[in-house]
């Protein structure tokens, strides 16, 4: 009697080494005994880090000597942010709950047209109207309902919030009633057009609101250079506090972040008219606050040595016959494209975390050191600038390995990433490199053909390290991508990026499976 033997089944090492885990370390494996290629993610740390030095050499427009300001220090608004705090305020005391009511039936101003040379007219955001101000010092928390030159009835607070109330100028035959209500740290905004039926505008948290504040008529110009002059004009006025005789202060003083004149309180008959010039807004110029985003201005050259090494992590097993052997070991050719993708995509994403890091902390003390205010950063929004840093190193990687194996030809490949990438994003946000005709000022591509170029390119990806927001109500700052600000929100700039990784990934896949080694 014999007794049959059965051999355990094990998995053939064919299987074991289609394992996609095993095809992950075995290009792992290729990657990291290939000198140069290590090298170069050393090389892209060293460029985006270095950058910051070149990044810091920024000045304000009146740096003193060694390139620090020889400025006023602005002030600071509540939430830490340096802003802009100069009108012209008719004001009295308010001690615990209160609510003011006016009508407004009039805001006209004067605009500069050129040096001392004024015309009638209004910025689009140049204001008149209510506000709630915990004291008079520049910075201190506040919330006003107001009627805009252009964008209506609107409230604002704290400098940075902003909500739209009715739409329309005001005018004697269309005026607008605004009431402004206090309960505690609460303040509640409200408009009419009729001053029976109210509309709610916005509710304001003022955390710590003293229990005394000033409350009262407001101007102010909103022009770039604060110049610009607003007048309103308010009737029947009505507080729920045994009423005071009105100051009129400049808030802010004049000259440097002040305004450009003194305003004026007249009152005749019921009816009280302000005039004044400067600003309520967050201090969000070029010349005024640095973005720390900056530190992160070397990402473009940095990108360089990445799209080189993704081409080549499969363009020279192409060039040395080698991808015979790679399908061999691998039949299922989207496996190996895509642990090809894993590998190039991780190592660049950890190459790009580091020199975001190293740049971000390297860049928030040489960026200190010029004397030009440094905008806050919430922790939040400094993480998402340096993950999606990282982030877009490593998509552009993939990238560059899909036109890779599109073109089999590394320098073609190298070539085409960074006519999709590097080319746009230069054109876009240094207009010195732009082409146009001689004499040309700021080259040749308009603002809105550069904004397009950072819309439907790879290019959009850099917007993820976008770092101060755009603000509607502020006027006088120019918007453009060389200035940090860019056309689409940081995500989803970043999704167009990742859509041109994930289109060309599926075409060269494709071709990877048609295409003979």
């Amino acid at each position: 009697m014999t007794t049959e033997v059965k051999t355990p089944h094990r998995p053939t090492a064919a299987a074991e080494r289609q394992s996609f885990w095993n095809l992950v370390h075995a290009e792992w494996t290729k990657f990291r005994t290939v000198r140069g290629w290590v090298i170069a993610m050393v090389v892209s740390i060293i460029a985006i880090t270095a950058f910051v030095f070149v990044a810091g050499n920024v000045s304000s427009s009146c740096s003193g000597p060694g390139g620090r300001s020889a400025c006023p220090e602005p002030p600071t608004g509540p939430g830490g942010e340096q802003v802009n705090d100069a009108f012209y305020f008719a004001h009295q005391p308010l001690t615990g709950n209160g609510t003011i009511t006016v009508q407004m039936t009039s805001l006209t101003g004067q605009t500069s047209v050129g040096p001392a040379q004024m015309a009638p007219g209004l910025q689009p955001w140049s204001k008149a109207g209510i506000i709630i101000k915990e004291n008079m010092s520049p910075g201190s928390a506040y919330a006003a309902m107001m009627a805009t030159g252009s964008n209506g009835t609107a409230m604002q607070w704290d400098y940075v919030n902003d909500t739209p109330g009715l739409a329309g100028s005001v005018s004697a035959f269309s005026p607008r009633w605004l009431r402004l209500v206090r309960d505690g740290d609460t303040i509640t905004g409200y408009d009419s057009a009729d001053g029976r039926h109210w509309t709610l505008a916005g509710t304001a948290t003022l955390p710590g609101l003293t229990s005394t504040v000033q409350a009262g008529l407001f101007a102010a110009g909103t022009g770039s250079d604060n110049a610009t002059e607003a007048t309103g004009v308010f009737r029947h006025i009505r507080l729920s506090w045994p009423a005071a005789p009105w100051t009129g202060t400049n808030v802010g003083g004049l000259g440097v972040n002040g305004a450009s004149a003194p305003g004026t309180l007249r009152q005749s008959a019921g009816t009280i008219i302000v005039t004044g010039y400067g600003d309520i807004s967050p201090l969000v110029s070029p010349l005024g606050v640095v973005s720390i985003g900056r530190a992160l201005d070397g990402t473009a050259i940095g990108l360089i040595p990445l799209i080189v090494v993704g081409a080549m992590f499969i363009t020279a097993e192409y060039r040395r016959g080698l991808i015979r052997v790679s399908l061999a070991a691998a039949p299922r050719r989207g496996r190996l494209l895509a642990a090809k993708a894993v590998v190039i995509g991780a190592v660049s994403f950890v190459t790009g975390l580091i020199a975001a890091a190293l740049a971000v902390t390297v860049g928030a003390r040489t960026l200190a050191r010029t004397g030009v205010p440094l905008w806050p950063v919430p922790a939040l929004t400094l993480a998402r600038m340096i993950i999606g840093t990282a982030a877009l190193l490593a998509v552009a990687a993939v990238l560059a390995l899909a036109i890779g194996t599109i073109q089999r030809r590394s320098a073609t490949a190298v070539a085409a990433v960074i006519v999709v990438i590097f080319v746009p994003y230069l054109l876009a946000v240094f207009p010195p490199l732009q082409p146009g005709p001689v004499g040309a000022v700021g080259g040749g591509l308009t603002l809105g053909a550069r904004e397009w170029l950072l819309r439907i390119t790879p290019a959009a990806g850099f917007s993820i390290r976008q770092a101060v927001p755009q603000f509607p109500q502020v006027t006088g700052v120019i918007y453009t991508p060389n200035w940090g600000y860019y056309p689409l929100a940081p995500w989803a700039g970043f999704a167009v990026e990742c859509a041109w990784a994930a289109a060309a990934l599926t075409l060269a896949f494709y071709l990877l499976r048609r295409r003979d080694a």
